[in-house]
């Protein structure tokens, strides 16, 4: 009988999924900080990075030095924001947000990625009209549905869907109400289990079998790259990804 892998080679893998989300939220503390300021009180933006990263466990130390050197208090890497648009097999879109200080280097990666997959990388605007951006703010099943939707109406919310599988919540707002509804709904005391500005799809295309394990494989892929900061898609994958 084989043996699986060790505790230290389990927590190494820990280590560097951890290091590989920080990288991430401290590229979005960055940018968001060099785009609006340093102050998270009126930079939307900011306060939600502030708050993934806390959530993840960040020391505020880290997020501190990440905006001092996004604000020129300290001496940073600049970053810039690039989104590529493209199609998965089966005919799925896909949105790649990437911040990267090198963009021939995250272009040649993520372009990489679609080919290897059975994928390939369309022109700006190809997919993302397919797409619209929502504030979500979730609650996991158990929670208190009545108390939820009164207090999402009370503080501005566009919709409330429960999902029927298993009874969890998303309170959805426009972007530009994503603040003011999170802070009303926290102060309600029905903070929600995550919060965060997406991209979601109009319309979802079923894929099933070889196609889905494909479609998964090279979402996970563009996931796992340093320079992605958030993968969108249409796809619904169903159980058959995970065969």
């Amino acid at each position: 009988m084989g043996r699986g892998p060790s505790i230290e080679a389990r927590k190494n893998a820990e280590d560097a999924r951890r290091g590989k989300i920080f990288t991430k939220l401290i590229r979005e503390i960055s940018v968001a900080a060099r785009s609006g300021g340093g102050d998270p009180a009126g930079n939307p933006r900011l306060r939600t990075a502030i708050d993934k990263s806390l959530a993840s466990n960040m020391s505020k130390d880290v997020i501190e030095r990440a905006i001092k050197k996004a604000t020129g208090a300290l001496e940073g890497v600049e970053y810039e924001e690039i989104r590529y648009e493209g199609y998965a097999p089966g005919g799925v879109a896909v949105i790649v947000d990437c911040l990267t200080d090198n963009k021939v280097r995250t272009v040649s990666d993520v372009r990489h990625a679609f080919g290897k997959f059975g994928g390939n990388l369309g022109t700006d605007g190809s997919v993302a009209f397919m797409f619209s951006k929502q504030g979500v703010l979730s609650y996991a099943p158990g929670a208190d549905e009545d108390a939820i939707t009164e207090a999402a109406i009370e503080a501005g919310a566009d919709d409330v869907v429960v999902y029927p599988d298993d009874a969890s919540i998303d309170v959805v707002t426009a972007p530009e109400h994503f603040a003011q509804v999170r802070d009303a709904m926290v102060a309600a005391g029905l903070a929600p289990g995550h919060a965060e500005v997406t991209y979601r799809a109009d319309n979802d295309i079923a894929v099933e079998g070889e196609t889905a394990q494909q479609v998964a494989k090279l979402l996970q892929w563009l996931e796992d790259l340093d320079d992605v900061q958030n993968v969108y898609s249409n796809a619904d994958l169903g159980d058959a990804a995970y065969a």
